[in-house]
């Protein structure tokens, strides 16, 4: 057993707002790592339980660091990693010693697909009533429990597709899994209200969540202008469907955006554009007549904008408190966030396997996260977990 690895997984018991929560960590992909990832920041130890081939995103690749995919690395520090297969018997009885340990299970598993091994939600609630126990589907547990739990799927039914792109142009995927991000994020809310639940009741409980469900509530004001107007939206493109200008324009040397959201702002921006008149004009005053106007009013500010950078707009713009930015590339992004001293990239690891990252969002005023382990090497801490198994017993729920 590794000395240093040993300590790790003592003193990464002892830091963060969540020290001493231990997570049981069956999933894969994205949704459920997410999740787990985010825990794992704060404190828990998390017990990443691979099949023999490992979790399908180590194979995600190009892009690569090294050989291993970056897919993977990005939603996988701060956890370790036991390989096993749940059809062994005795590889089994290892999953049941560390669920055994642990606070909260994260499965993703077809629905269903966890029963013939006796752990599933029902079997495991029997032995172990303080779990928190958290499964993850692409559409639930009913009719929707036999299709593929993949955010395209969930980006297609659920309208996110049908809005994303120009009117009369193609539907468009969003550039990143959105809705296994947003499902991974309510997940990890849930089991943290579920956790609090726990402390009053000494019980656990099942958090279930859906692709889809995230999906639609993801959709914010979109889903929420259907249900409550019957209003159904569609593809307009880079346009906002209450608000202008919101959106991207040219500027002199390549697009940025222009983002007001009430009437003082859009005097502010006539302002910096050399065309106080226009905040005045009856037919752009107010945001629902600018919304009424939008082609006259956009070759107007088009017509101001064509005469400076976008560096240097943003830079006016700013200034006079009217939201505005360039369009950047993922790259360009990452500098902006560090020149604004957010540290956006954090090594996690020790000297000897050190992964670039992007730093977990949340401050803590008080509460400290940091990054001392690597996203795991496939069943890199196997006789490291076996050990911390001999040596931690397992949870006693409360009478």
């Amino acid at each position: 057993m590794s000395d240093d690895l040993d300590r790790i997984l003592l003193s990464h018991r002892t830091a963060g707002p969540l020290a001493g929560i231990v997570v049981a960590d069956l999933s894969r992909v994205l949704a459920g790592p997410y999740c787990t990832m985010l825990l794992a920041d704060m404190g828990a130890l998390v017990i990443k339980v691979e099949s023999p081939g490992g979790d399908d995103t180590r194979g995600w690749a190009p892009p690569r660091l090294g050989e291993e995919s970056t897919y993977y690395l990005s939603v996988n520090r701060n956890k370790h990693s036991i390989a096993l297969d749940l059809k062994s018997p005795e590889d089994l009885a290892v999953v049941r010693r560390i669920i055994d340990r642990a606070d909260v299970l994260v499965e993703n598993f077809k629905p269903g697909g966890l029963v013939k091994y006796d752990l599933d939600y029902e079997s495991l609630r029997i032995s172990r009533p303080d779990l928190v126990y958290t499964s993850i589907s692409g559409f639930g547990t009913g009719p929707g429990a036999d299709l593929p739990g993949y955010d395209l799927l969930a980006q297609a039914v659920s309208g996110m597709m049908d809005l994303t792109g120009y009117a009369d142009g193609e539907p468009l995927r969003v550039g990143v899994a959105l809705f296994d991000v947003i499902t991974g994020l309510h997940a990890a809310t849930g089991i943290l209200a579920a956790l609090r639940d726990r402390e009053r009741s000494g019980l656990g409980q099942h958090v279930e969540l859906n692709l889809l469900m995230s999906a639609l509530s993801g959709l914010v004001n979109q889903t929420g202008a259907y249900a409550a107007a019957g209003v159904v939206p569609t593809r307009m493109g880079n346009e906002h469907p209450s608000l202008y200008p919101y959106g991207p324009f040219p500027a002199r040397d390549k697009e940025m955006i222009v983002a007001v959201g009430n009437d003082a702002q859009f005097a502010s921006l006539c302002v910096c554009l050399g065309i106080p008149e226009a905040a005045v004009d009856a037919r752009f005053a107010t945001n629902a007549s600018r919304n009424g106007h939008r082609e006259p009013l956009r070759a107007l500010l088009v017509e101001r904008l064509m005469t400076r950078d976008a560096a240097d707009w943003f830079t006016l713009l700013k200034a006079a408190g009217v939201p505005a930015a360039p369009i950047l590339t993922v790259a360009e992004g990452t500098r902006f966030a560090e020149d604004l001293a957010l540290d956006p990239i954090v090594s996690s690891g020790t000297p000897q396997r050190s992964i670039p990252t992007v730093r977990n969002p949340i401050g803590f005023s008080r509460s400290r996260l940091d990054y001392p382990i690597a996203p795991p090497l496939l069943d890199g801490d196997h006789a490291e977990v076996l050990a911390w198994l001999e040596r931690t017993p397992p949870r006693r729920p409360a009478p």
